[in-house]
């Protein structure tokens, strides 16, 4: 009975880190290129109470019994279904249709992945840098910041499919000016580790960030200009999940209830 107390105590760390999850992606429901989240569990180890063995009259018993010790978080995974595109009054506003990242040069001079389009142009040492809302450098398809010449109006700027940046001549026509924005993708997306302000960075399980621009066993992500990709957390799968959840959690709470009433009643055979 008191292996009970710690199994259903188990189930009810296992559903509150479950709701903590659910209500990151309710409270994310808003900002763009959030991916939901979800939690997988796995059983804990199991105890023999009976072996495989036969009885005492020789019959052969050819199943045992084990006894599971509870459950624990296996992993939280990101769901990477793209999210419903928003239109925006903002020129620099970037949505990508496809499987691609941005990439970012943080402060510490690390590259960082995100689905985040929301930029701007800000005033850097040699012009205009296209930057995050952080500031931070997006990338080109060469690794290196897009910054354009002072001369440039970046009002005028306009962003083709294939992220190319263009620039009006004498008669309106946009012309290229040779810079494209970088979208990579991976071999393993869900193996980047999360980081704050929608920032996923590399690691071994995800393997390295493949250019599209360079990769041509890649299919090619679409960049949309003046659309931003919305969360894609699903409100009303969430509350029901949160309902489930909130069930779980109390039957677990119920486990540990009727456990302590077997023990009382067990105490009170003395007496």
């Amino acid at each position: 009975m008191v292996r009970s107390l710690w199994t259903a105590a188990t189930g009810m760390i296992a559903q509150q880190l479950n709701l903590d999850t659910i209500a990151n992606n309710l409270s994310n429901v808003n900002t763009t290129g959030y991916k939901t989240q979800v939690n997988e569990f796995k059983s804990l180890l199991y105890q023999s109470v009976q072996t495989r063995t036969t009885s005492a009259n020789g019959e052969n018993r050819p199943s045992g019994a084990q006894v599971g010790l509870g459950v624990r978080n296996s992993s939280i995974t990101s769901i990477f279904r793209e999210g419903n595109l928003y239109e925006s009054s903002s020129d620099t506003a970037f949505a990508i249709d496809g499987k691609g990242f941005f990439a970012v040069r943080a402060a510490d001079g690390n590259t960082y992945y995100t689905r985040n389009g929301n930029f701007n142009f800000t005033l850097a040492t040699n012009g205009n840098m296209l930057a995050t809302a952080e500031g931070y450098p997006v990338i080109s398809s060469t690794g290196q910041p897009i910054i354009l010449p002072e001369q440039y109006t970046v009002s005028n700027i306009s962003v083709t499919a294939d992220g190319t940046l263009c620039y009006p001549d004498e008669l309106g026509n946009p012309q290229s000016l040779g810079i494209t924005i970088g979208v990579f993708q991976f071999n393993n997306p869900n193996g980047l580790e999360k980081l704050g302000d929608n920032l996923f960075q590399q690691t071994a399980a995800s393997g390295q960030p493949l250019n599209e621009a360079t990769n041509a066993n890649l299919q090619r992500s679409d960049i949309i200009q003046n659309y931003l990709e919305g969360s894609n957390v699903q409100v009303a799968d969430e509350m029901v999940n949160m309902i489930v959840t909130q069930r779980a959690y109390e039957l677990n709470s119920k486990a540990i209830i009727a456990s302590d009433e077997m023990l009382q009643q067990a105490n009170n055979l003395r007496r």
